[in-house]
């Protein structure tokens, strides 16, 4: 990170406000190789505080996660419930939460915390294109569309309805607007608020089911072991955010998110060149 560069873009752009998106956000890597996410989802937050402070801005909106709460008791999760991280993602961002809240009561800082996860589905002009590619909903079109000849379940053995983890998946068009909506927050305090989709959440098999629907294409599958720091279920409950800013996600229904992917997806066959 360009320490220099940052402090002179937020001094010069007489910014109000930050919303603090940047992350190295995969779990399996992140116990393979936590030192590379103590220092790109700490250490440079430091950074990026140390140039808001110099800036005079004094309002953050962070992009966490629910990976916070690592393999919690109670299902959909409360942003009152422990706090146990089963990874390195989940450690680092909760550590920068608590980093936060000591730099509110310091200097004054507010910030509003969003934890979430499996951020999902496109709109007309943007969709999801990582490389590599390792969201499931990406892998699977891509199986649908025969760049990839199948797509691997890490785990068939949980405790759950039909053995493969269940998780939320949350529009992007919905996070971004939990995150606009999130700014008008820091008018009068700091929150911390959970995005989740409501209601019981998604298995890795319904999902890959949702797609093949949707798709109308076949997706050959095989089980693999499990990851490292993958809990059986994490489901969100967003009742506070709704309650605090009457946000509530327009398109959390699967096969919406699915259907809105796909469609990005097959008018942008070579991603972005397209």
């Amino acid at each position: 990170m360009d320490a220099a560069l940052l402090k002179a873009t937020l001094v010069d752009g007489q910014v109000e406000a930050v919303i603090h998106l940047a992350a190295d956000s995969l779990v399996g890597e992140s116990v393979q190789n936590p030192e590379k996410y103590y220092q790109n989802n700490l250490v440079a937050g430091f950074t990026l505080l140390d140039a808001i402070r110099s800036a005079g801005v004094n309002r953050l909106v962070f992009s966490s996660t629910a990976a916070v709460y690592g393999d919690p008791q109670n299902q959909p999760i409360e942003e009152t419930d422990a706090t146990l991280p089963t990874n390195p993602y989940g450690e680092t961002k909760l550590a920068f939460e608590r980093v936060l809240k000591w730099y509110g009561d310091a200097y004054g800082l507010r910030y509003v915390s969003l934890r979430y996860f499996n951020a999902a589905g496109a709109s007309k002009r943007c969709g999801e294109l990582h490389n590599p590619e390792t969201h499931l909903i990406p892998l699977l079109l891509q199986v649908a569309t025969a760049s990839r000849p199948y797509v691997e379940i890490y785990g068939a053995d949980y405790p759950t309805r039909d053995g493969t983890c269940v998780r939320d998946y949350i529009h992007v068009i919905d996070l971004a607007a939990a995150h606009i909506q999130a700014l008008q927050v820091l008018e009068r305090k700091s929150a911390t608020y959970n995005l989740g989709c409501g209601n019981e959440g998604y298995t890795v098999n319904e999902v890959i089911n949702c797609v093949r629907l949707i798709t109308g294409r076949d997706i050959p599958t095989r089980v693999v072991g499990r990851r490292a720091g993958d809990p059986p279920t994490l489901i969100a409950s967003s009742d506070l955010i709704r309650k605090d800013l009457g946000w509530s996600p327009q398109y959390q229904n699967l096969e919406t998110i699915v259907s809105s992917a796909w469609a990005w997806l097959r008018t942008h066959p070579n991603g972005y060149d397209t």
